[in-house]
């Protein structure tokens, strides 16, 4: 159920679901709605209470003037499950930016998290992303050209953005809900989103290396879940994207991405077979049976 809660004197707009077992927290991953998590949180909710948010900025959130950095986030995560009265060690989920965000979290407050999942997550060592030689896929969407992007946007207001921003939902995107497609489309049209993004964009690297030299990483239950490495490389092709350079990306995201298995001695580290960057749309269903099964073995320890 789709709610409001006051949180740092400002609205956040938060998605709870189911009412017993192990809560689960679902941080979203930058620029995207917790409404894509649906089929994956119907799943989970049956077993577990469900609960996600948007940050300030994104949907219906209220945002003022602030720097967007996970140390800002991590904090609205801690008052939030307080708000709701979570005093257990919740699962955490977080997916791409969201999945920096948890690192950090359970870096800093070990004791209020049961286990983490991190889906396809920003790695705390992102800046290695920007070594590569990469000039055709760094075309028009690099950090400057986002920021350049997400400053026009966010200085129009909705009705001005709405005609220059008109989104195109993607094949797994349209096979959700009618309700949740409208959502998303108006999600996208928000001049607020831009400004959250422009501000986590600007700080995302500094707050990587903030992690990254924080405290050693608790010893927990740590669920890696990362793309098809084949399945994107594939995709780029077929949109005549260069081969030589998507291999050079996905082999080094691959990398990283299994770092991230290393930073608990009980992980586990999976990739998802025909699944791009957003495996909670591409493979649901393998996200579902994976994220159970690590519940499930906590549940018996």
């Amino acid at each position: 159920m789709r709610s409001f809660v006051n949180l740092n004197n400002k609205r956040m707009e938060i998605y709870q679901e189911g009412n017993h077992g192990t809560p689960i927290l679902i941080l979203t991953g930058m620029g995207c709605s917790f409404d894509e998590w649906v089929e994956v949180t119907e799943a989970l909710s049956k077993t577990n209470r469900v609960i996600m948010f948007h940050r300030p900025g994104l949907g219906e959130s209220e945002i003022e003037e602030e720097n967007r950095t996970t140390t800002r986030t991590i904090g609205e995560v801690h008052r939030l499950l307080t708000i709701l009265e979570i005093a257990e060690p919740v699962v955490i989920i977080g997916h791409s930016y969201g999945g920096l965000c948890a690192q950090h979290f359970t870096k800093v407050y070990p004791h209020k998290v049961r286990a983490l999942v991190l889906v396809d997550s920003t790695s705390h060592d992102l800046e290695k992303l920007d070594t590569l030689d990469l000039p055709v896929l760094n075309q028009n969407s690099s950090d400057k050209e986002w920021l350049e992007s997400c400053q026009t946007y966010a200085n129009l207001n909705e009705k001005e953005l709405s005609k220059i921003v008109q989104p195109i939902l993607t094949e797994n995107q349209k096979k959700l809900p009618l309700p949740v497609q409208e959502r998303l489309i108006k999600f996208q049209q928000k001049p607020n989103l831009y400004k959250a993004m422009k501000s986590e964009i600007e700080n995302w690297k500094a707050d990587a290396r903030i992690i990254k030299e924080l405290v050693q990483f608790p010893d927990l239950p740590l669920l890696v879940i990362g793309r098809d490495k084949k399945f994107v490389i594939e995709q780029g092709v077929e949109e005549g994207l260069p081969k030589p350079e998507l291999m050079l990306l996905e082999n080094t995201w691959e990398q990283l991405i299994k770092e991230q298995a290393k930073l608990s001695k009980k992980s586990r580290l999976v990739f998802a077979e025909q699944s791009g960057h957003s495996v909670h749309l591409d493979r649901p269903d393998f996200m579902i049976a994976a994220i159970r099964e690590t519940i499930e073995g906590i549940n018996l320890n």
